[in-house]
């Protein structure tokens, strides 16, 4: 057992003052030689700070270049996404003749798509990954990753969609029903995709009423006459909703109310 640790101490001694030689070295072919030998062996760790020497040294030379792909794809094999993501972008615009432009173009929204979270945390990062991709569709409009970039374009803009919905729902049910009725609005105009199409509709023609009946008297006839046309909308397009036995309540009621408006009005 302890023979077995020795070598492995070893082993190890030995491989780091390999590298620590390496990191010394005067010799900067030499020293791309090995950066590009740790990164094939997925040794990124290593290769790093060895192309992050080389990116100062071969400044203007013929090698900066591969340099600067190889930093870039360390930096996204060590997860550290933002900084790939910006070492693509650079690549893109410093090399735009380059064999690796389209591929480094790419990356560099990919970057951007991985980043951006879940639909209930910051979107940031999912409007800057849909405008990286969408960039990227226009500007190589025939390349063979188009259609993956739309697809990871479509997932981004449902996330979008998600959190819109969610924050226009919490207006509901917060009980803010002009502003729900608003945000929901808006949702439908900005994502008419969205897979929350009918329930949005459904909480619309209920936040119609609610704000209806909430109202100060001058304006209860003008909102019941607005929740009877988001009412005939939703029948209209979902005739066969779960939500329409509970819509069809909330109608009769709106009719109610507004019969007996108008009989109030007849007696003044």
């Amino acid at each position: 057992m302890k023979k077995h640790l020795y070598i492995f101490i070893f082993l190890i001694f030995t491989s780091c003052s390999k590298y620590q030689k390496v990191l010394k070295s005067d010799d900067f072919s030499y020293k791309f030689t090995k950066a590009v030998e740790y990164y094939q062996n997925e040794e990124f760790n290593k290769a790093l700070p060895i192309f992050d020497e080389l990116r100062t040294i071969m400044l203007g030379k013929e090698k900066m270049e591969e340099v600067s792909y190889y930093f870039a794809y360390s930096h996204y094999s060590t997860g550290d996404l933002i900084s790939a993501a910006y070492l693509f972008d650079l690549f893109s615009n410093n090399y735009p003749n380059s064999k690796y432009v389209e591929e480094c173009a790419f990356m560099s929204a990919y970057c951007y798509y991985l980043l951006a979270p879940d639909y209930s945390l910051d979107a940031t990062n999912n409007y800057k990954g849909i405008n990286a991709l969408q960039n990227f569709v226009n500007y190589f409009p025939y390349s063979d990753r188009t259609d993956e970039c739309n697809k990871y374009i479509d997932e981004l803009r449902k996330k979008l969609a998600l959190k819109a919905f969610s924050n226009a729902k919490q207006y509901f049910t917060t009980q803010h029903y002009k502003s729900a009725l608003v945000a929901l609005d808006n949702v439908l105009i900005d994502f008419p995709s969205t897979n929350n199409r009918e329930e949005i509709q459904y909480l619309i023609v209920k936040s119609s009423y609610l704000l209806a009946i909430n109202s100060i008297s001058k304006k209860i006839e003008e909102r019941l006459n607005n929740t009877l046309d988001a009412y005939e909308q939703f029948k209209d397009n979902y005739s066969k909703s779960e939500y329409l036995k509970e819509l069809d309540e909330i109608n009769e009621k709106t009719i109610s109310k507004l019969n007996n408006i108008k009989i109030n009005k007849n007696e003044i």
